[in-house]
């Protein structure tokens, strides 16, 4: 497995556009379409928020009674949510206006919105945005960045990768781009998110490979405790690599787990550490755990934790907001025997072990972290399980970001 430099247009038979359609933003494109050149089968991932926007809806029921996808449309800086009935019938006039445009049936056209809550689709620039966007498709790794450049709001940078295996001597890719940097807490999902793969793949697997992986990664993301209106995660599988059919649970649906695992993961990671106003990216790791469970609990309530949060932006090695937040975590577990560490890129240092501080450095952990990645380790040694969670310090800008967002 190789990790290549691309993300929504590096499988084959996918291409994708962007453009600039005034929605919100005067300066910048702020629409994505992706297209593959067949029907693809679809999988999704939606909110676990009651209040659900448009888009979530559409979906929603385009994955669950269609078996193929062939159409994704972007738009950022309204978030067509709380619109009531007007918001249903925005999507269905997009999907009808890529039918209209490229002859794609509109019950296999997916949407997604993202940005400000409540405002309604100015539907006339949507349409000129599909209209403009419809010839400039392309399979380029420059038309996959437009798009995921495209879908920011207050991202600061764009997020996408690829990844390339082997299944019978086809070489398949597994591409992907998110957008995500407030508004982000683990419930499935946290973020816009939009994966493909060319690999040839039951729409029953492809569902069930992605429903199990959110749980270890987009679900371990927090910036600030808040779960969107808006979160989606779609993956389509046009299966132009060749192979044949994956119908069952064998070596070669576990090489498009371990790639799909490693595309979501390092999406993941990209939109934690774009947390709005972020300095740094924050990961919670927790080993020997008495089971999994646990060691997610234990790593969300770390990265979820505002004081611990505020620690690691003040490069501080304040260990006893770590401890609190494992202790009410709701996992059991005893104090007085387990270990705690800072990591980074300068280094690894003991800060706690078996009921009381380690004697270290401060001028050490503070060195440590300072970093951009800065990882805390808790070693709970009860189990074999372990997790991961990801999140980012909490920053003075992050009010300032929030305060100001609809202006």
């Amino acid at each position: 497995m190789k990790i290549i430099t691309g993300g929504v247009t590096a499988a084959k038979g996918f291409q994708a556009a962007a453009a600039a359609a005034g929605i919100k933003y005067k300066d910048r494109t702020d629409m994505a379409l992706i297209v593959s050149e067949v029907p693809a089968v679809s999988a999704g991932t939606f909110t676990r928020n009651v209040v659900k926007a448009a888009p979530v809806l559409w979906d929603k029921q385009a994955v669950e009674q269609e078996k193929y996808a062939q159409a994704v449309v972007i738009n950022a800086g309204i978030a067509n949510a709380c619109t009531g009935a007007e918001g249903m019938k925005y999507c269905k006039e997009t999907a009808q206006t890529v039918e209209h445009v490229m002859a794609i049936p509109a019950q296999q056209v997916l949407v997604a919105s993202t940005g400000v809550i409540g405002m309604q689709l100015p539907m006339e620039k949507l349409v000129s945005g599909i209209e403009a966007m419809a010839p400039k498709l392309s399979s380029a790794i420059e038309s996959g960045h437009e798009a995921a450049c495209a879908i920011m709001t207050t991202d600061t940078k764009s997020k996408e990768t690829a990844v390339v295996f082997e299944v019978e001597g086809k070489t398949v890719t597994v591409g992907g781009m998110c957008k995500g940097s407030g508004m982000i807490h683990p419930n499935m999902c946290t973020m816009l998110g939009f994966v493909t793969t060319d690999l040839a793949i039951s729409k029953e697997l492809l569902s069930e490979a992605l429903q199990e992986d959110v749980t270890d990664t987009y679900n371990m993301v927090s910036v600030d405790g808040d779960t969107s209106t808006n979160d989606t995660v779609l993956l389509l599988a046009n299966g132009m690599a060749g192979n044949t059919e994956i119908t069952k649970k064998d070596e070669n649906y576990q090489k498009f787990v371990e790639a799909l695992h490693l595309v979501n993961t390092t999406l993941a990671k990209k939109m934690a550490g774009d947390g709005e106003g972020a300095t740094a990216l924050f990961e919670a790791k927790v080993i020997h755990a008495l089971n999994k469970e646990d060691a997610r609990t234990l790593a969300k309530s770390v990265i979820c934790s505002s004081l611990t949060k505020a620690a690691i932006f003040g490069h501080d090695a304040n260990w006893g907001r770590v401890l609190c937040a494992l202790g009410y975590s709701g996992a059991e577990f005893d104090p007085e025997h387990i270990e705690l560490f800072f990591e980074s890129k300068s280094g690894r240092i003991q800060i706690y072990k078996d009921g009381i501080a380690s004697d270290y450095s401060e001028e050490e952990a503070t060195k440590i972290l300072s970093e951009e990645e800065v990882t805390v380790l808790v070693d709970m040694k009860m189990g074999e399980a372990e997790a991961a969670a990801w999140g980012c310090d909490l920053t003075y800008d992050y009010v300032k970001i929030n305060a100001d967002y609809r202006s």
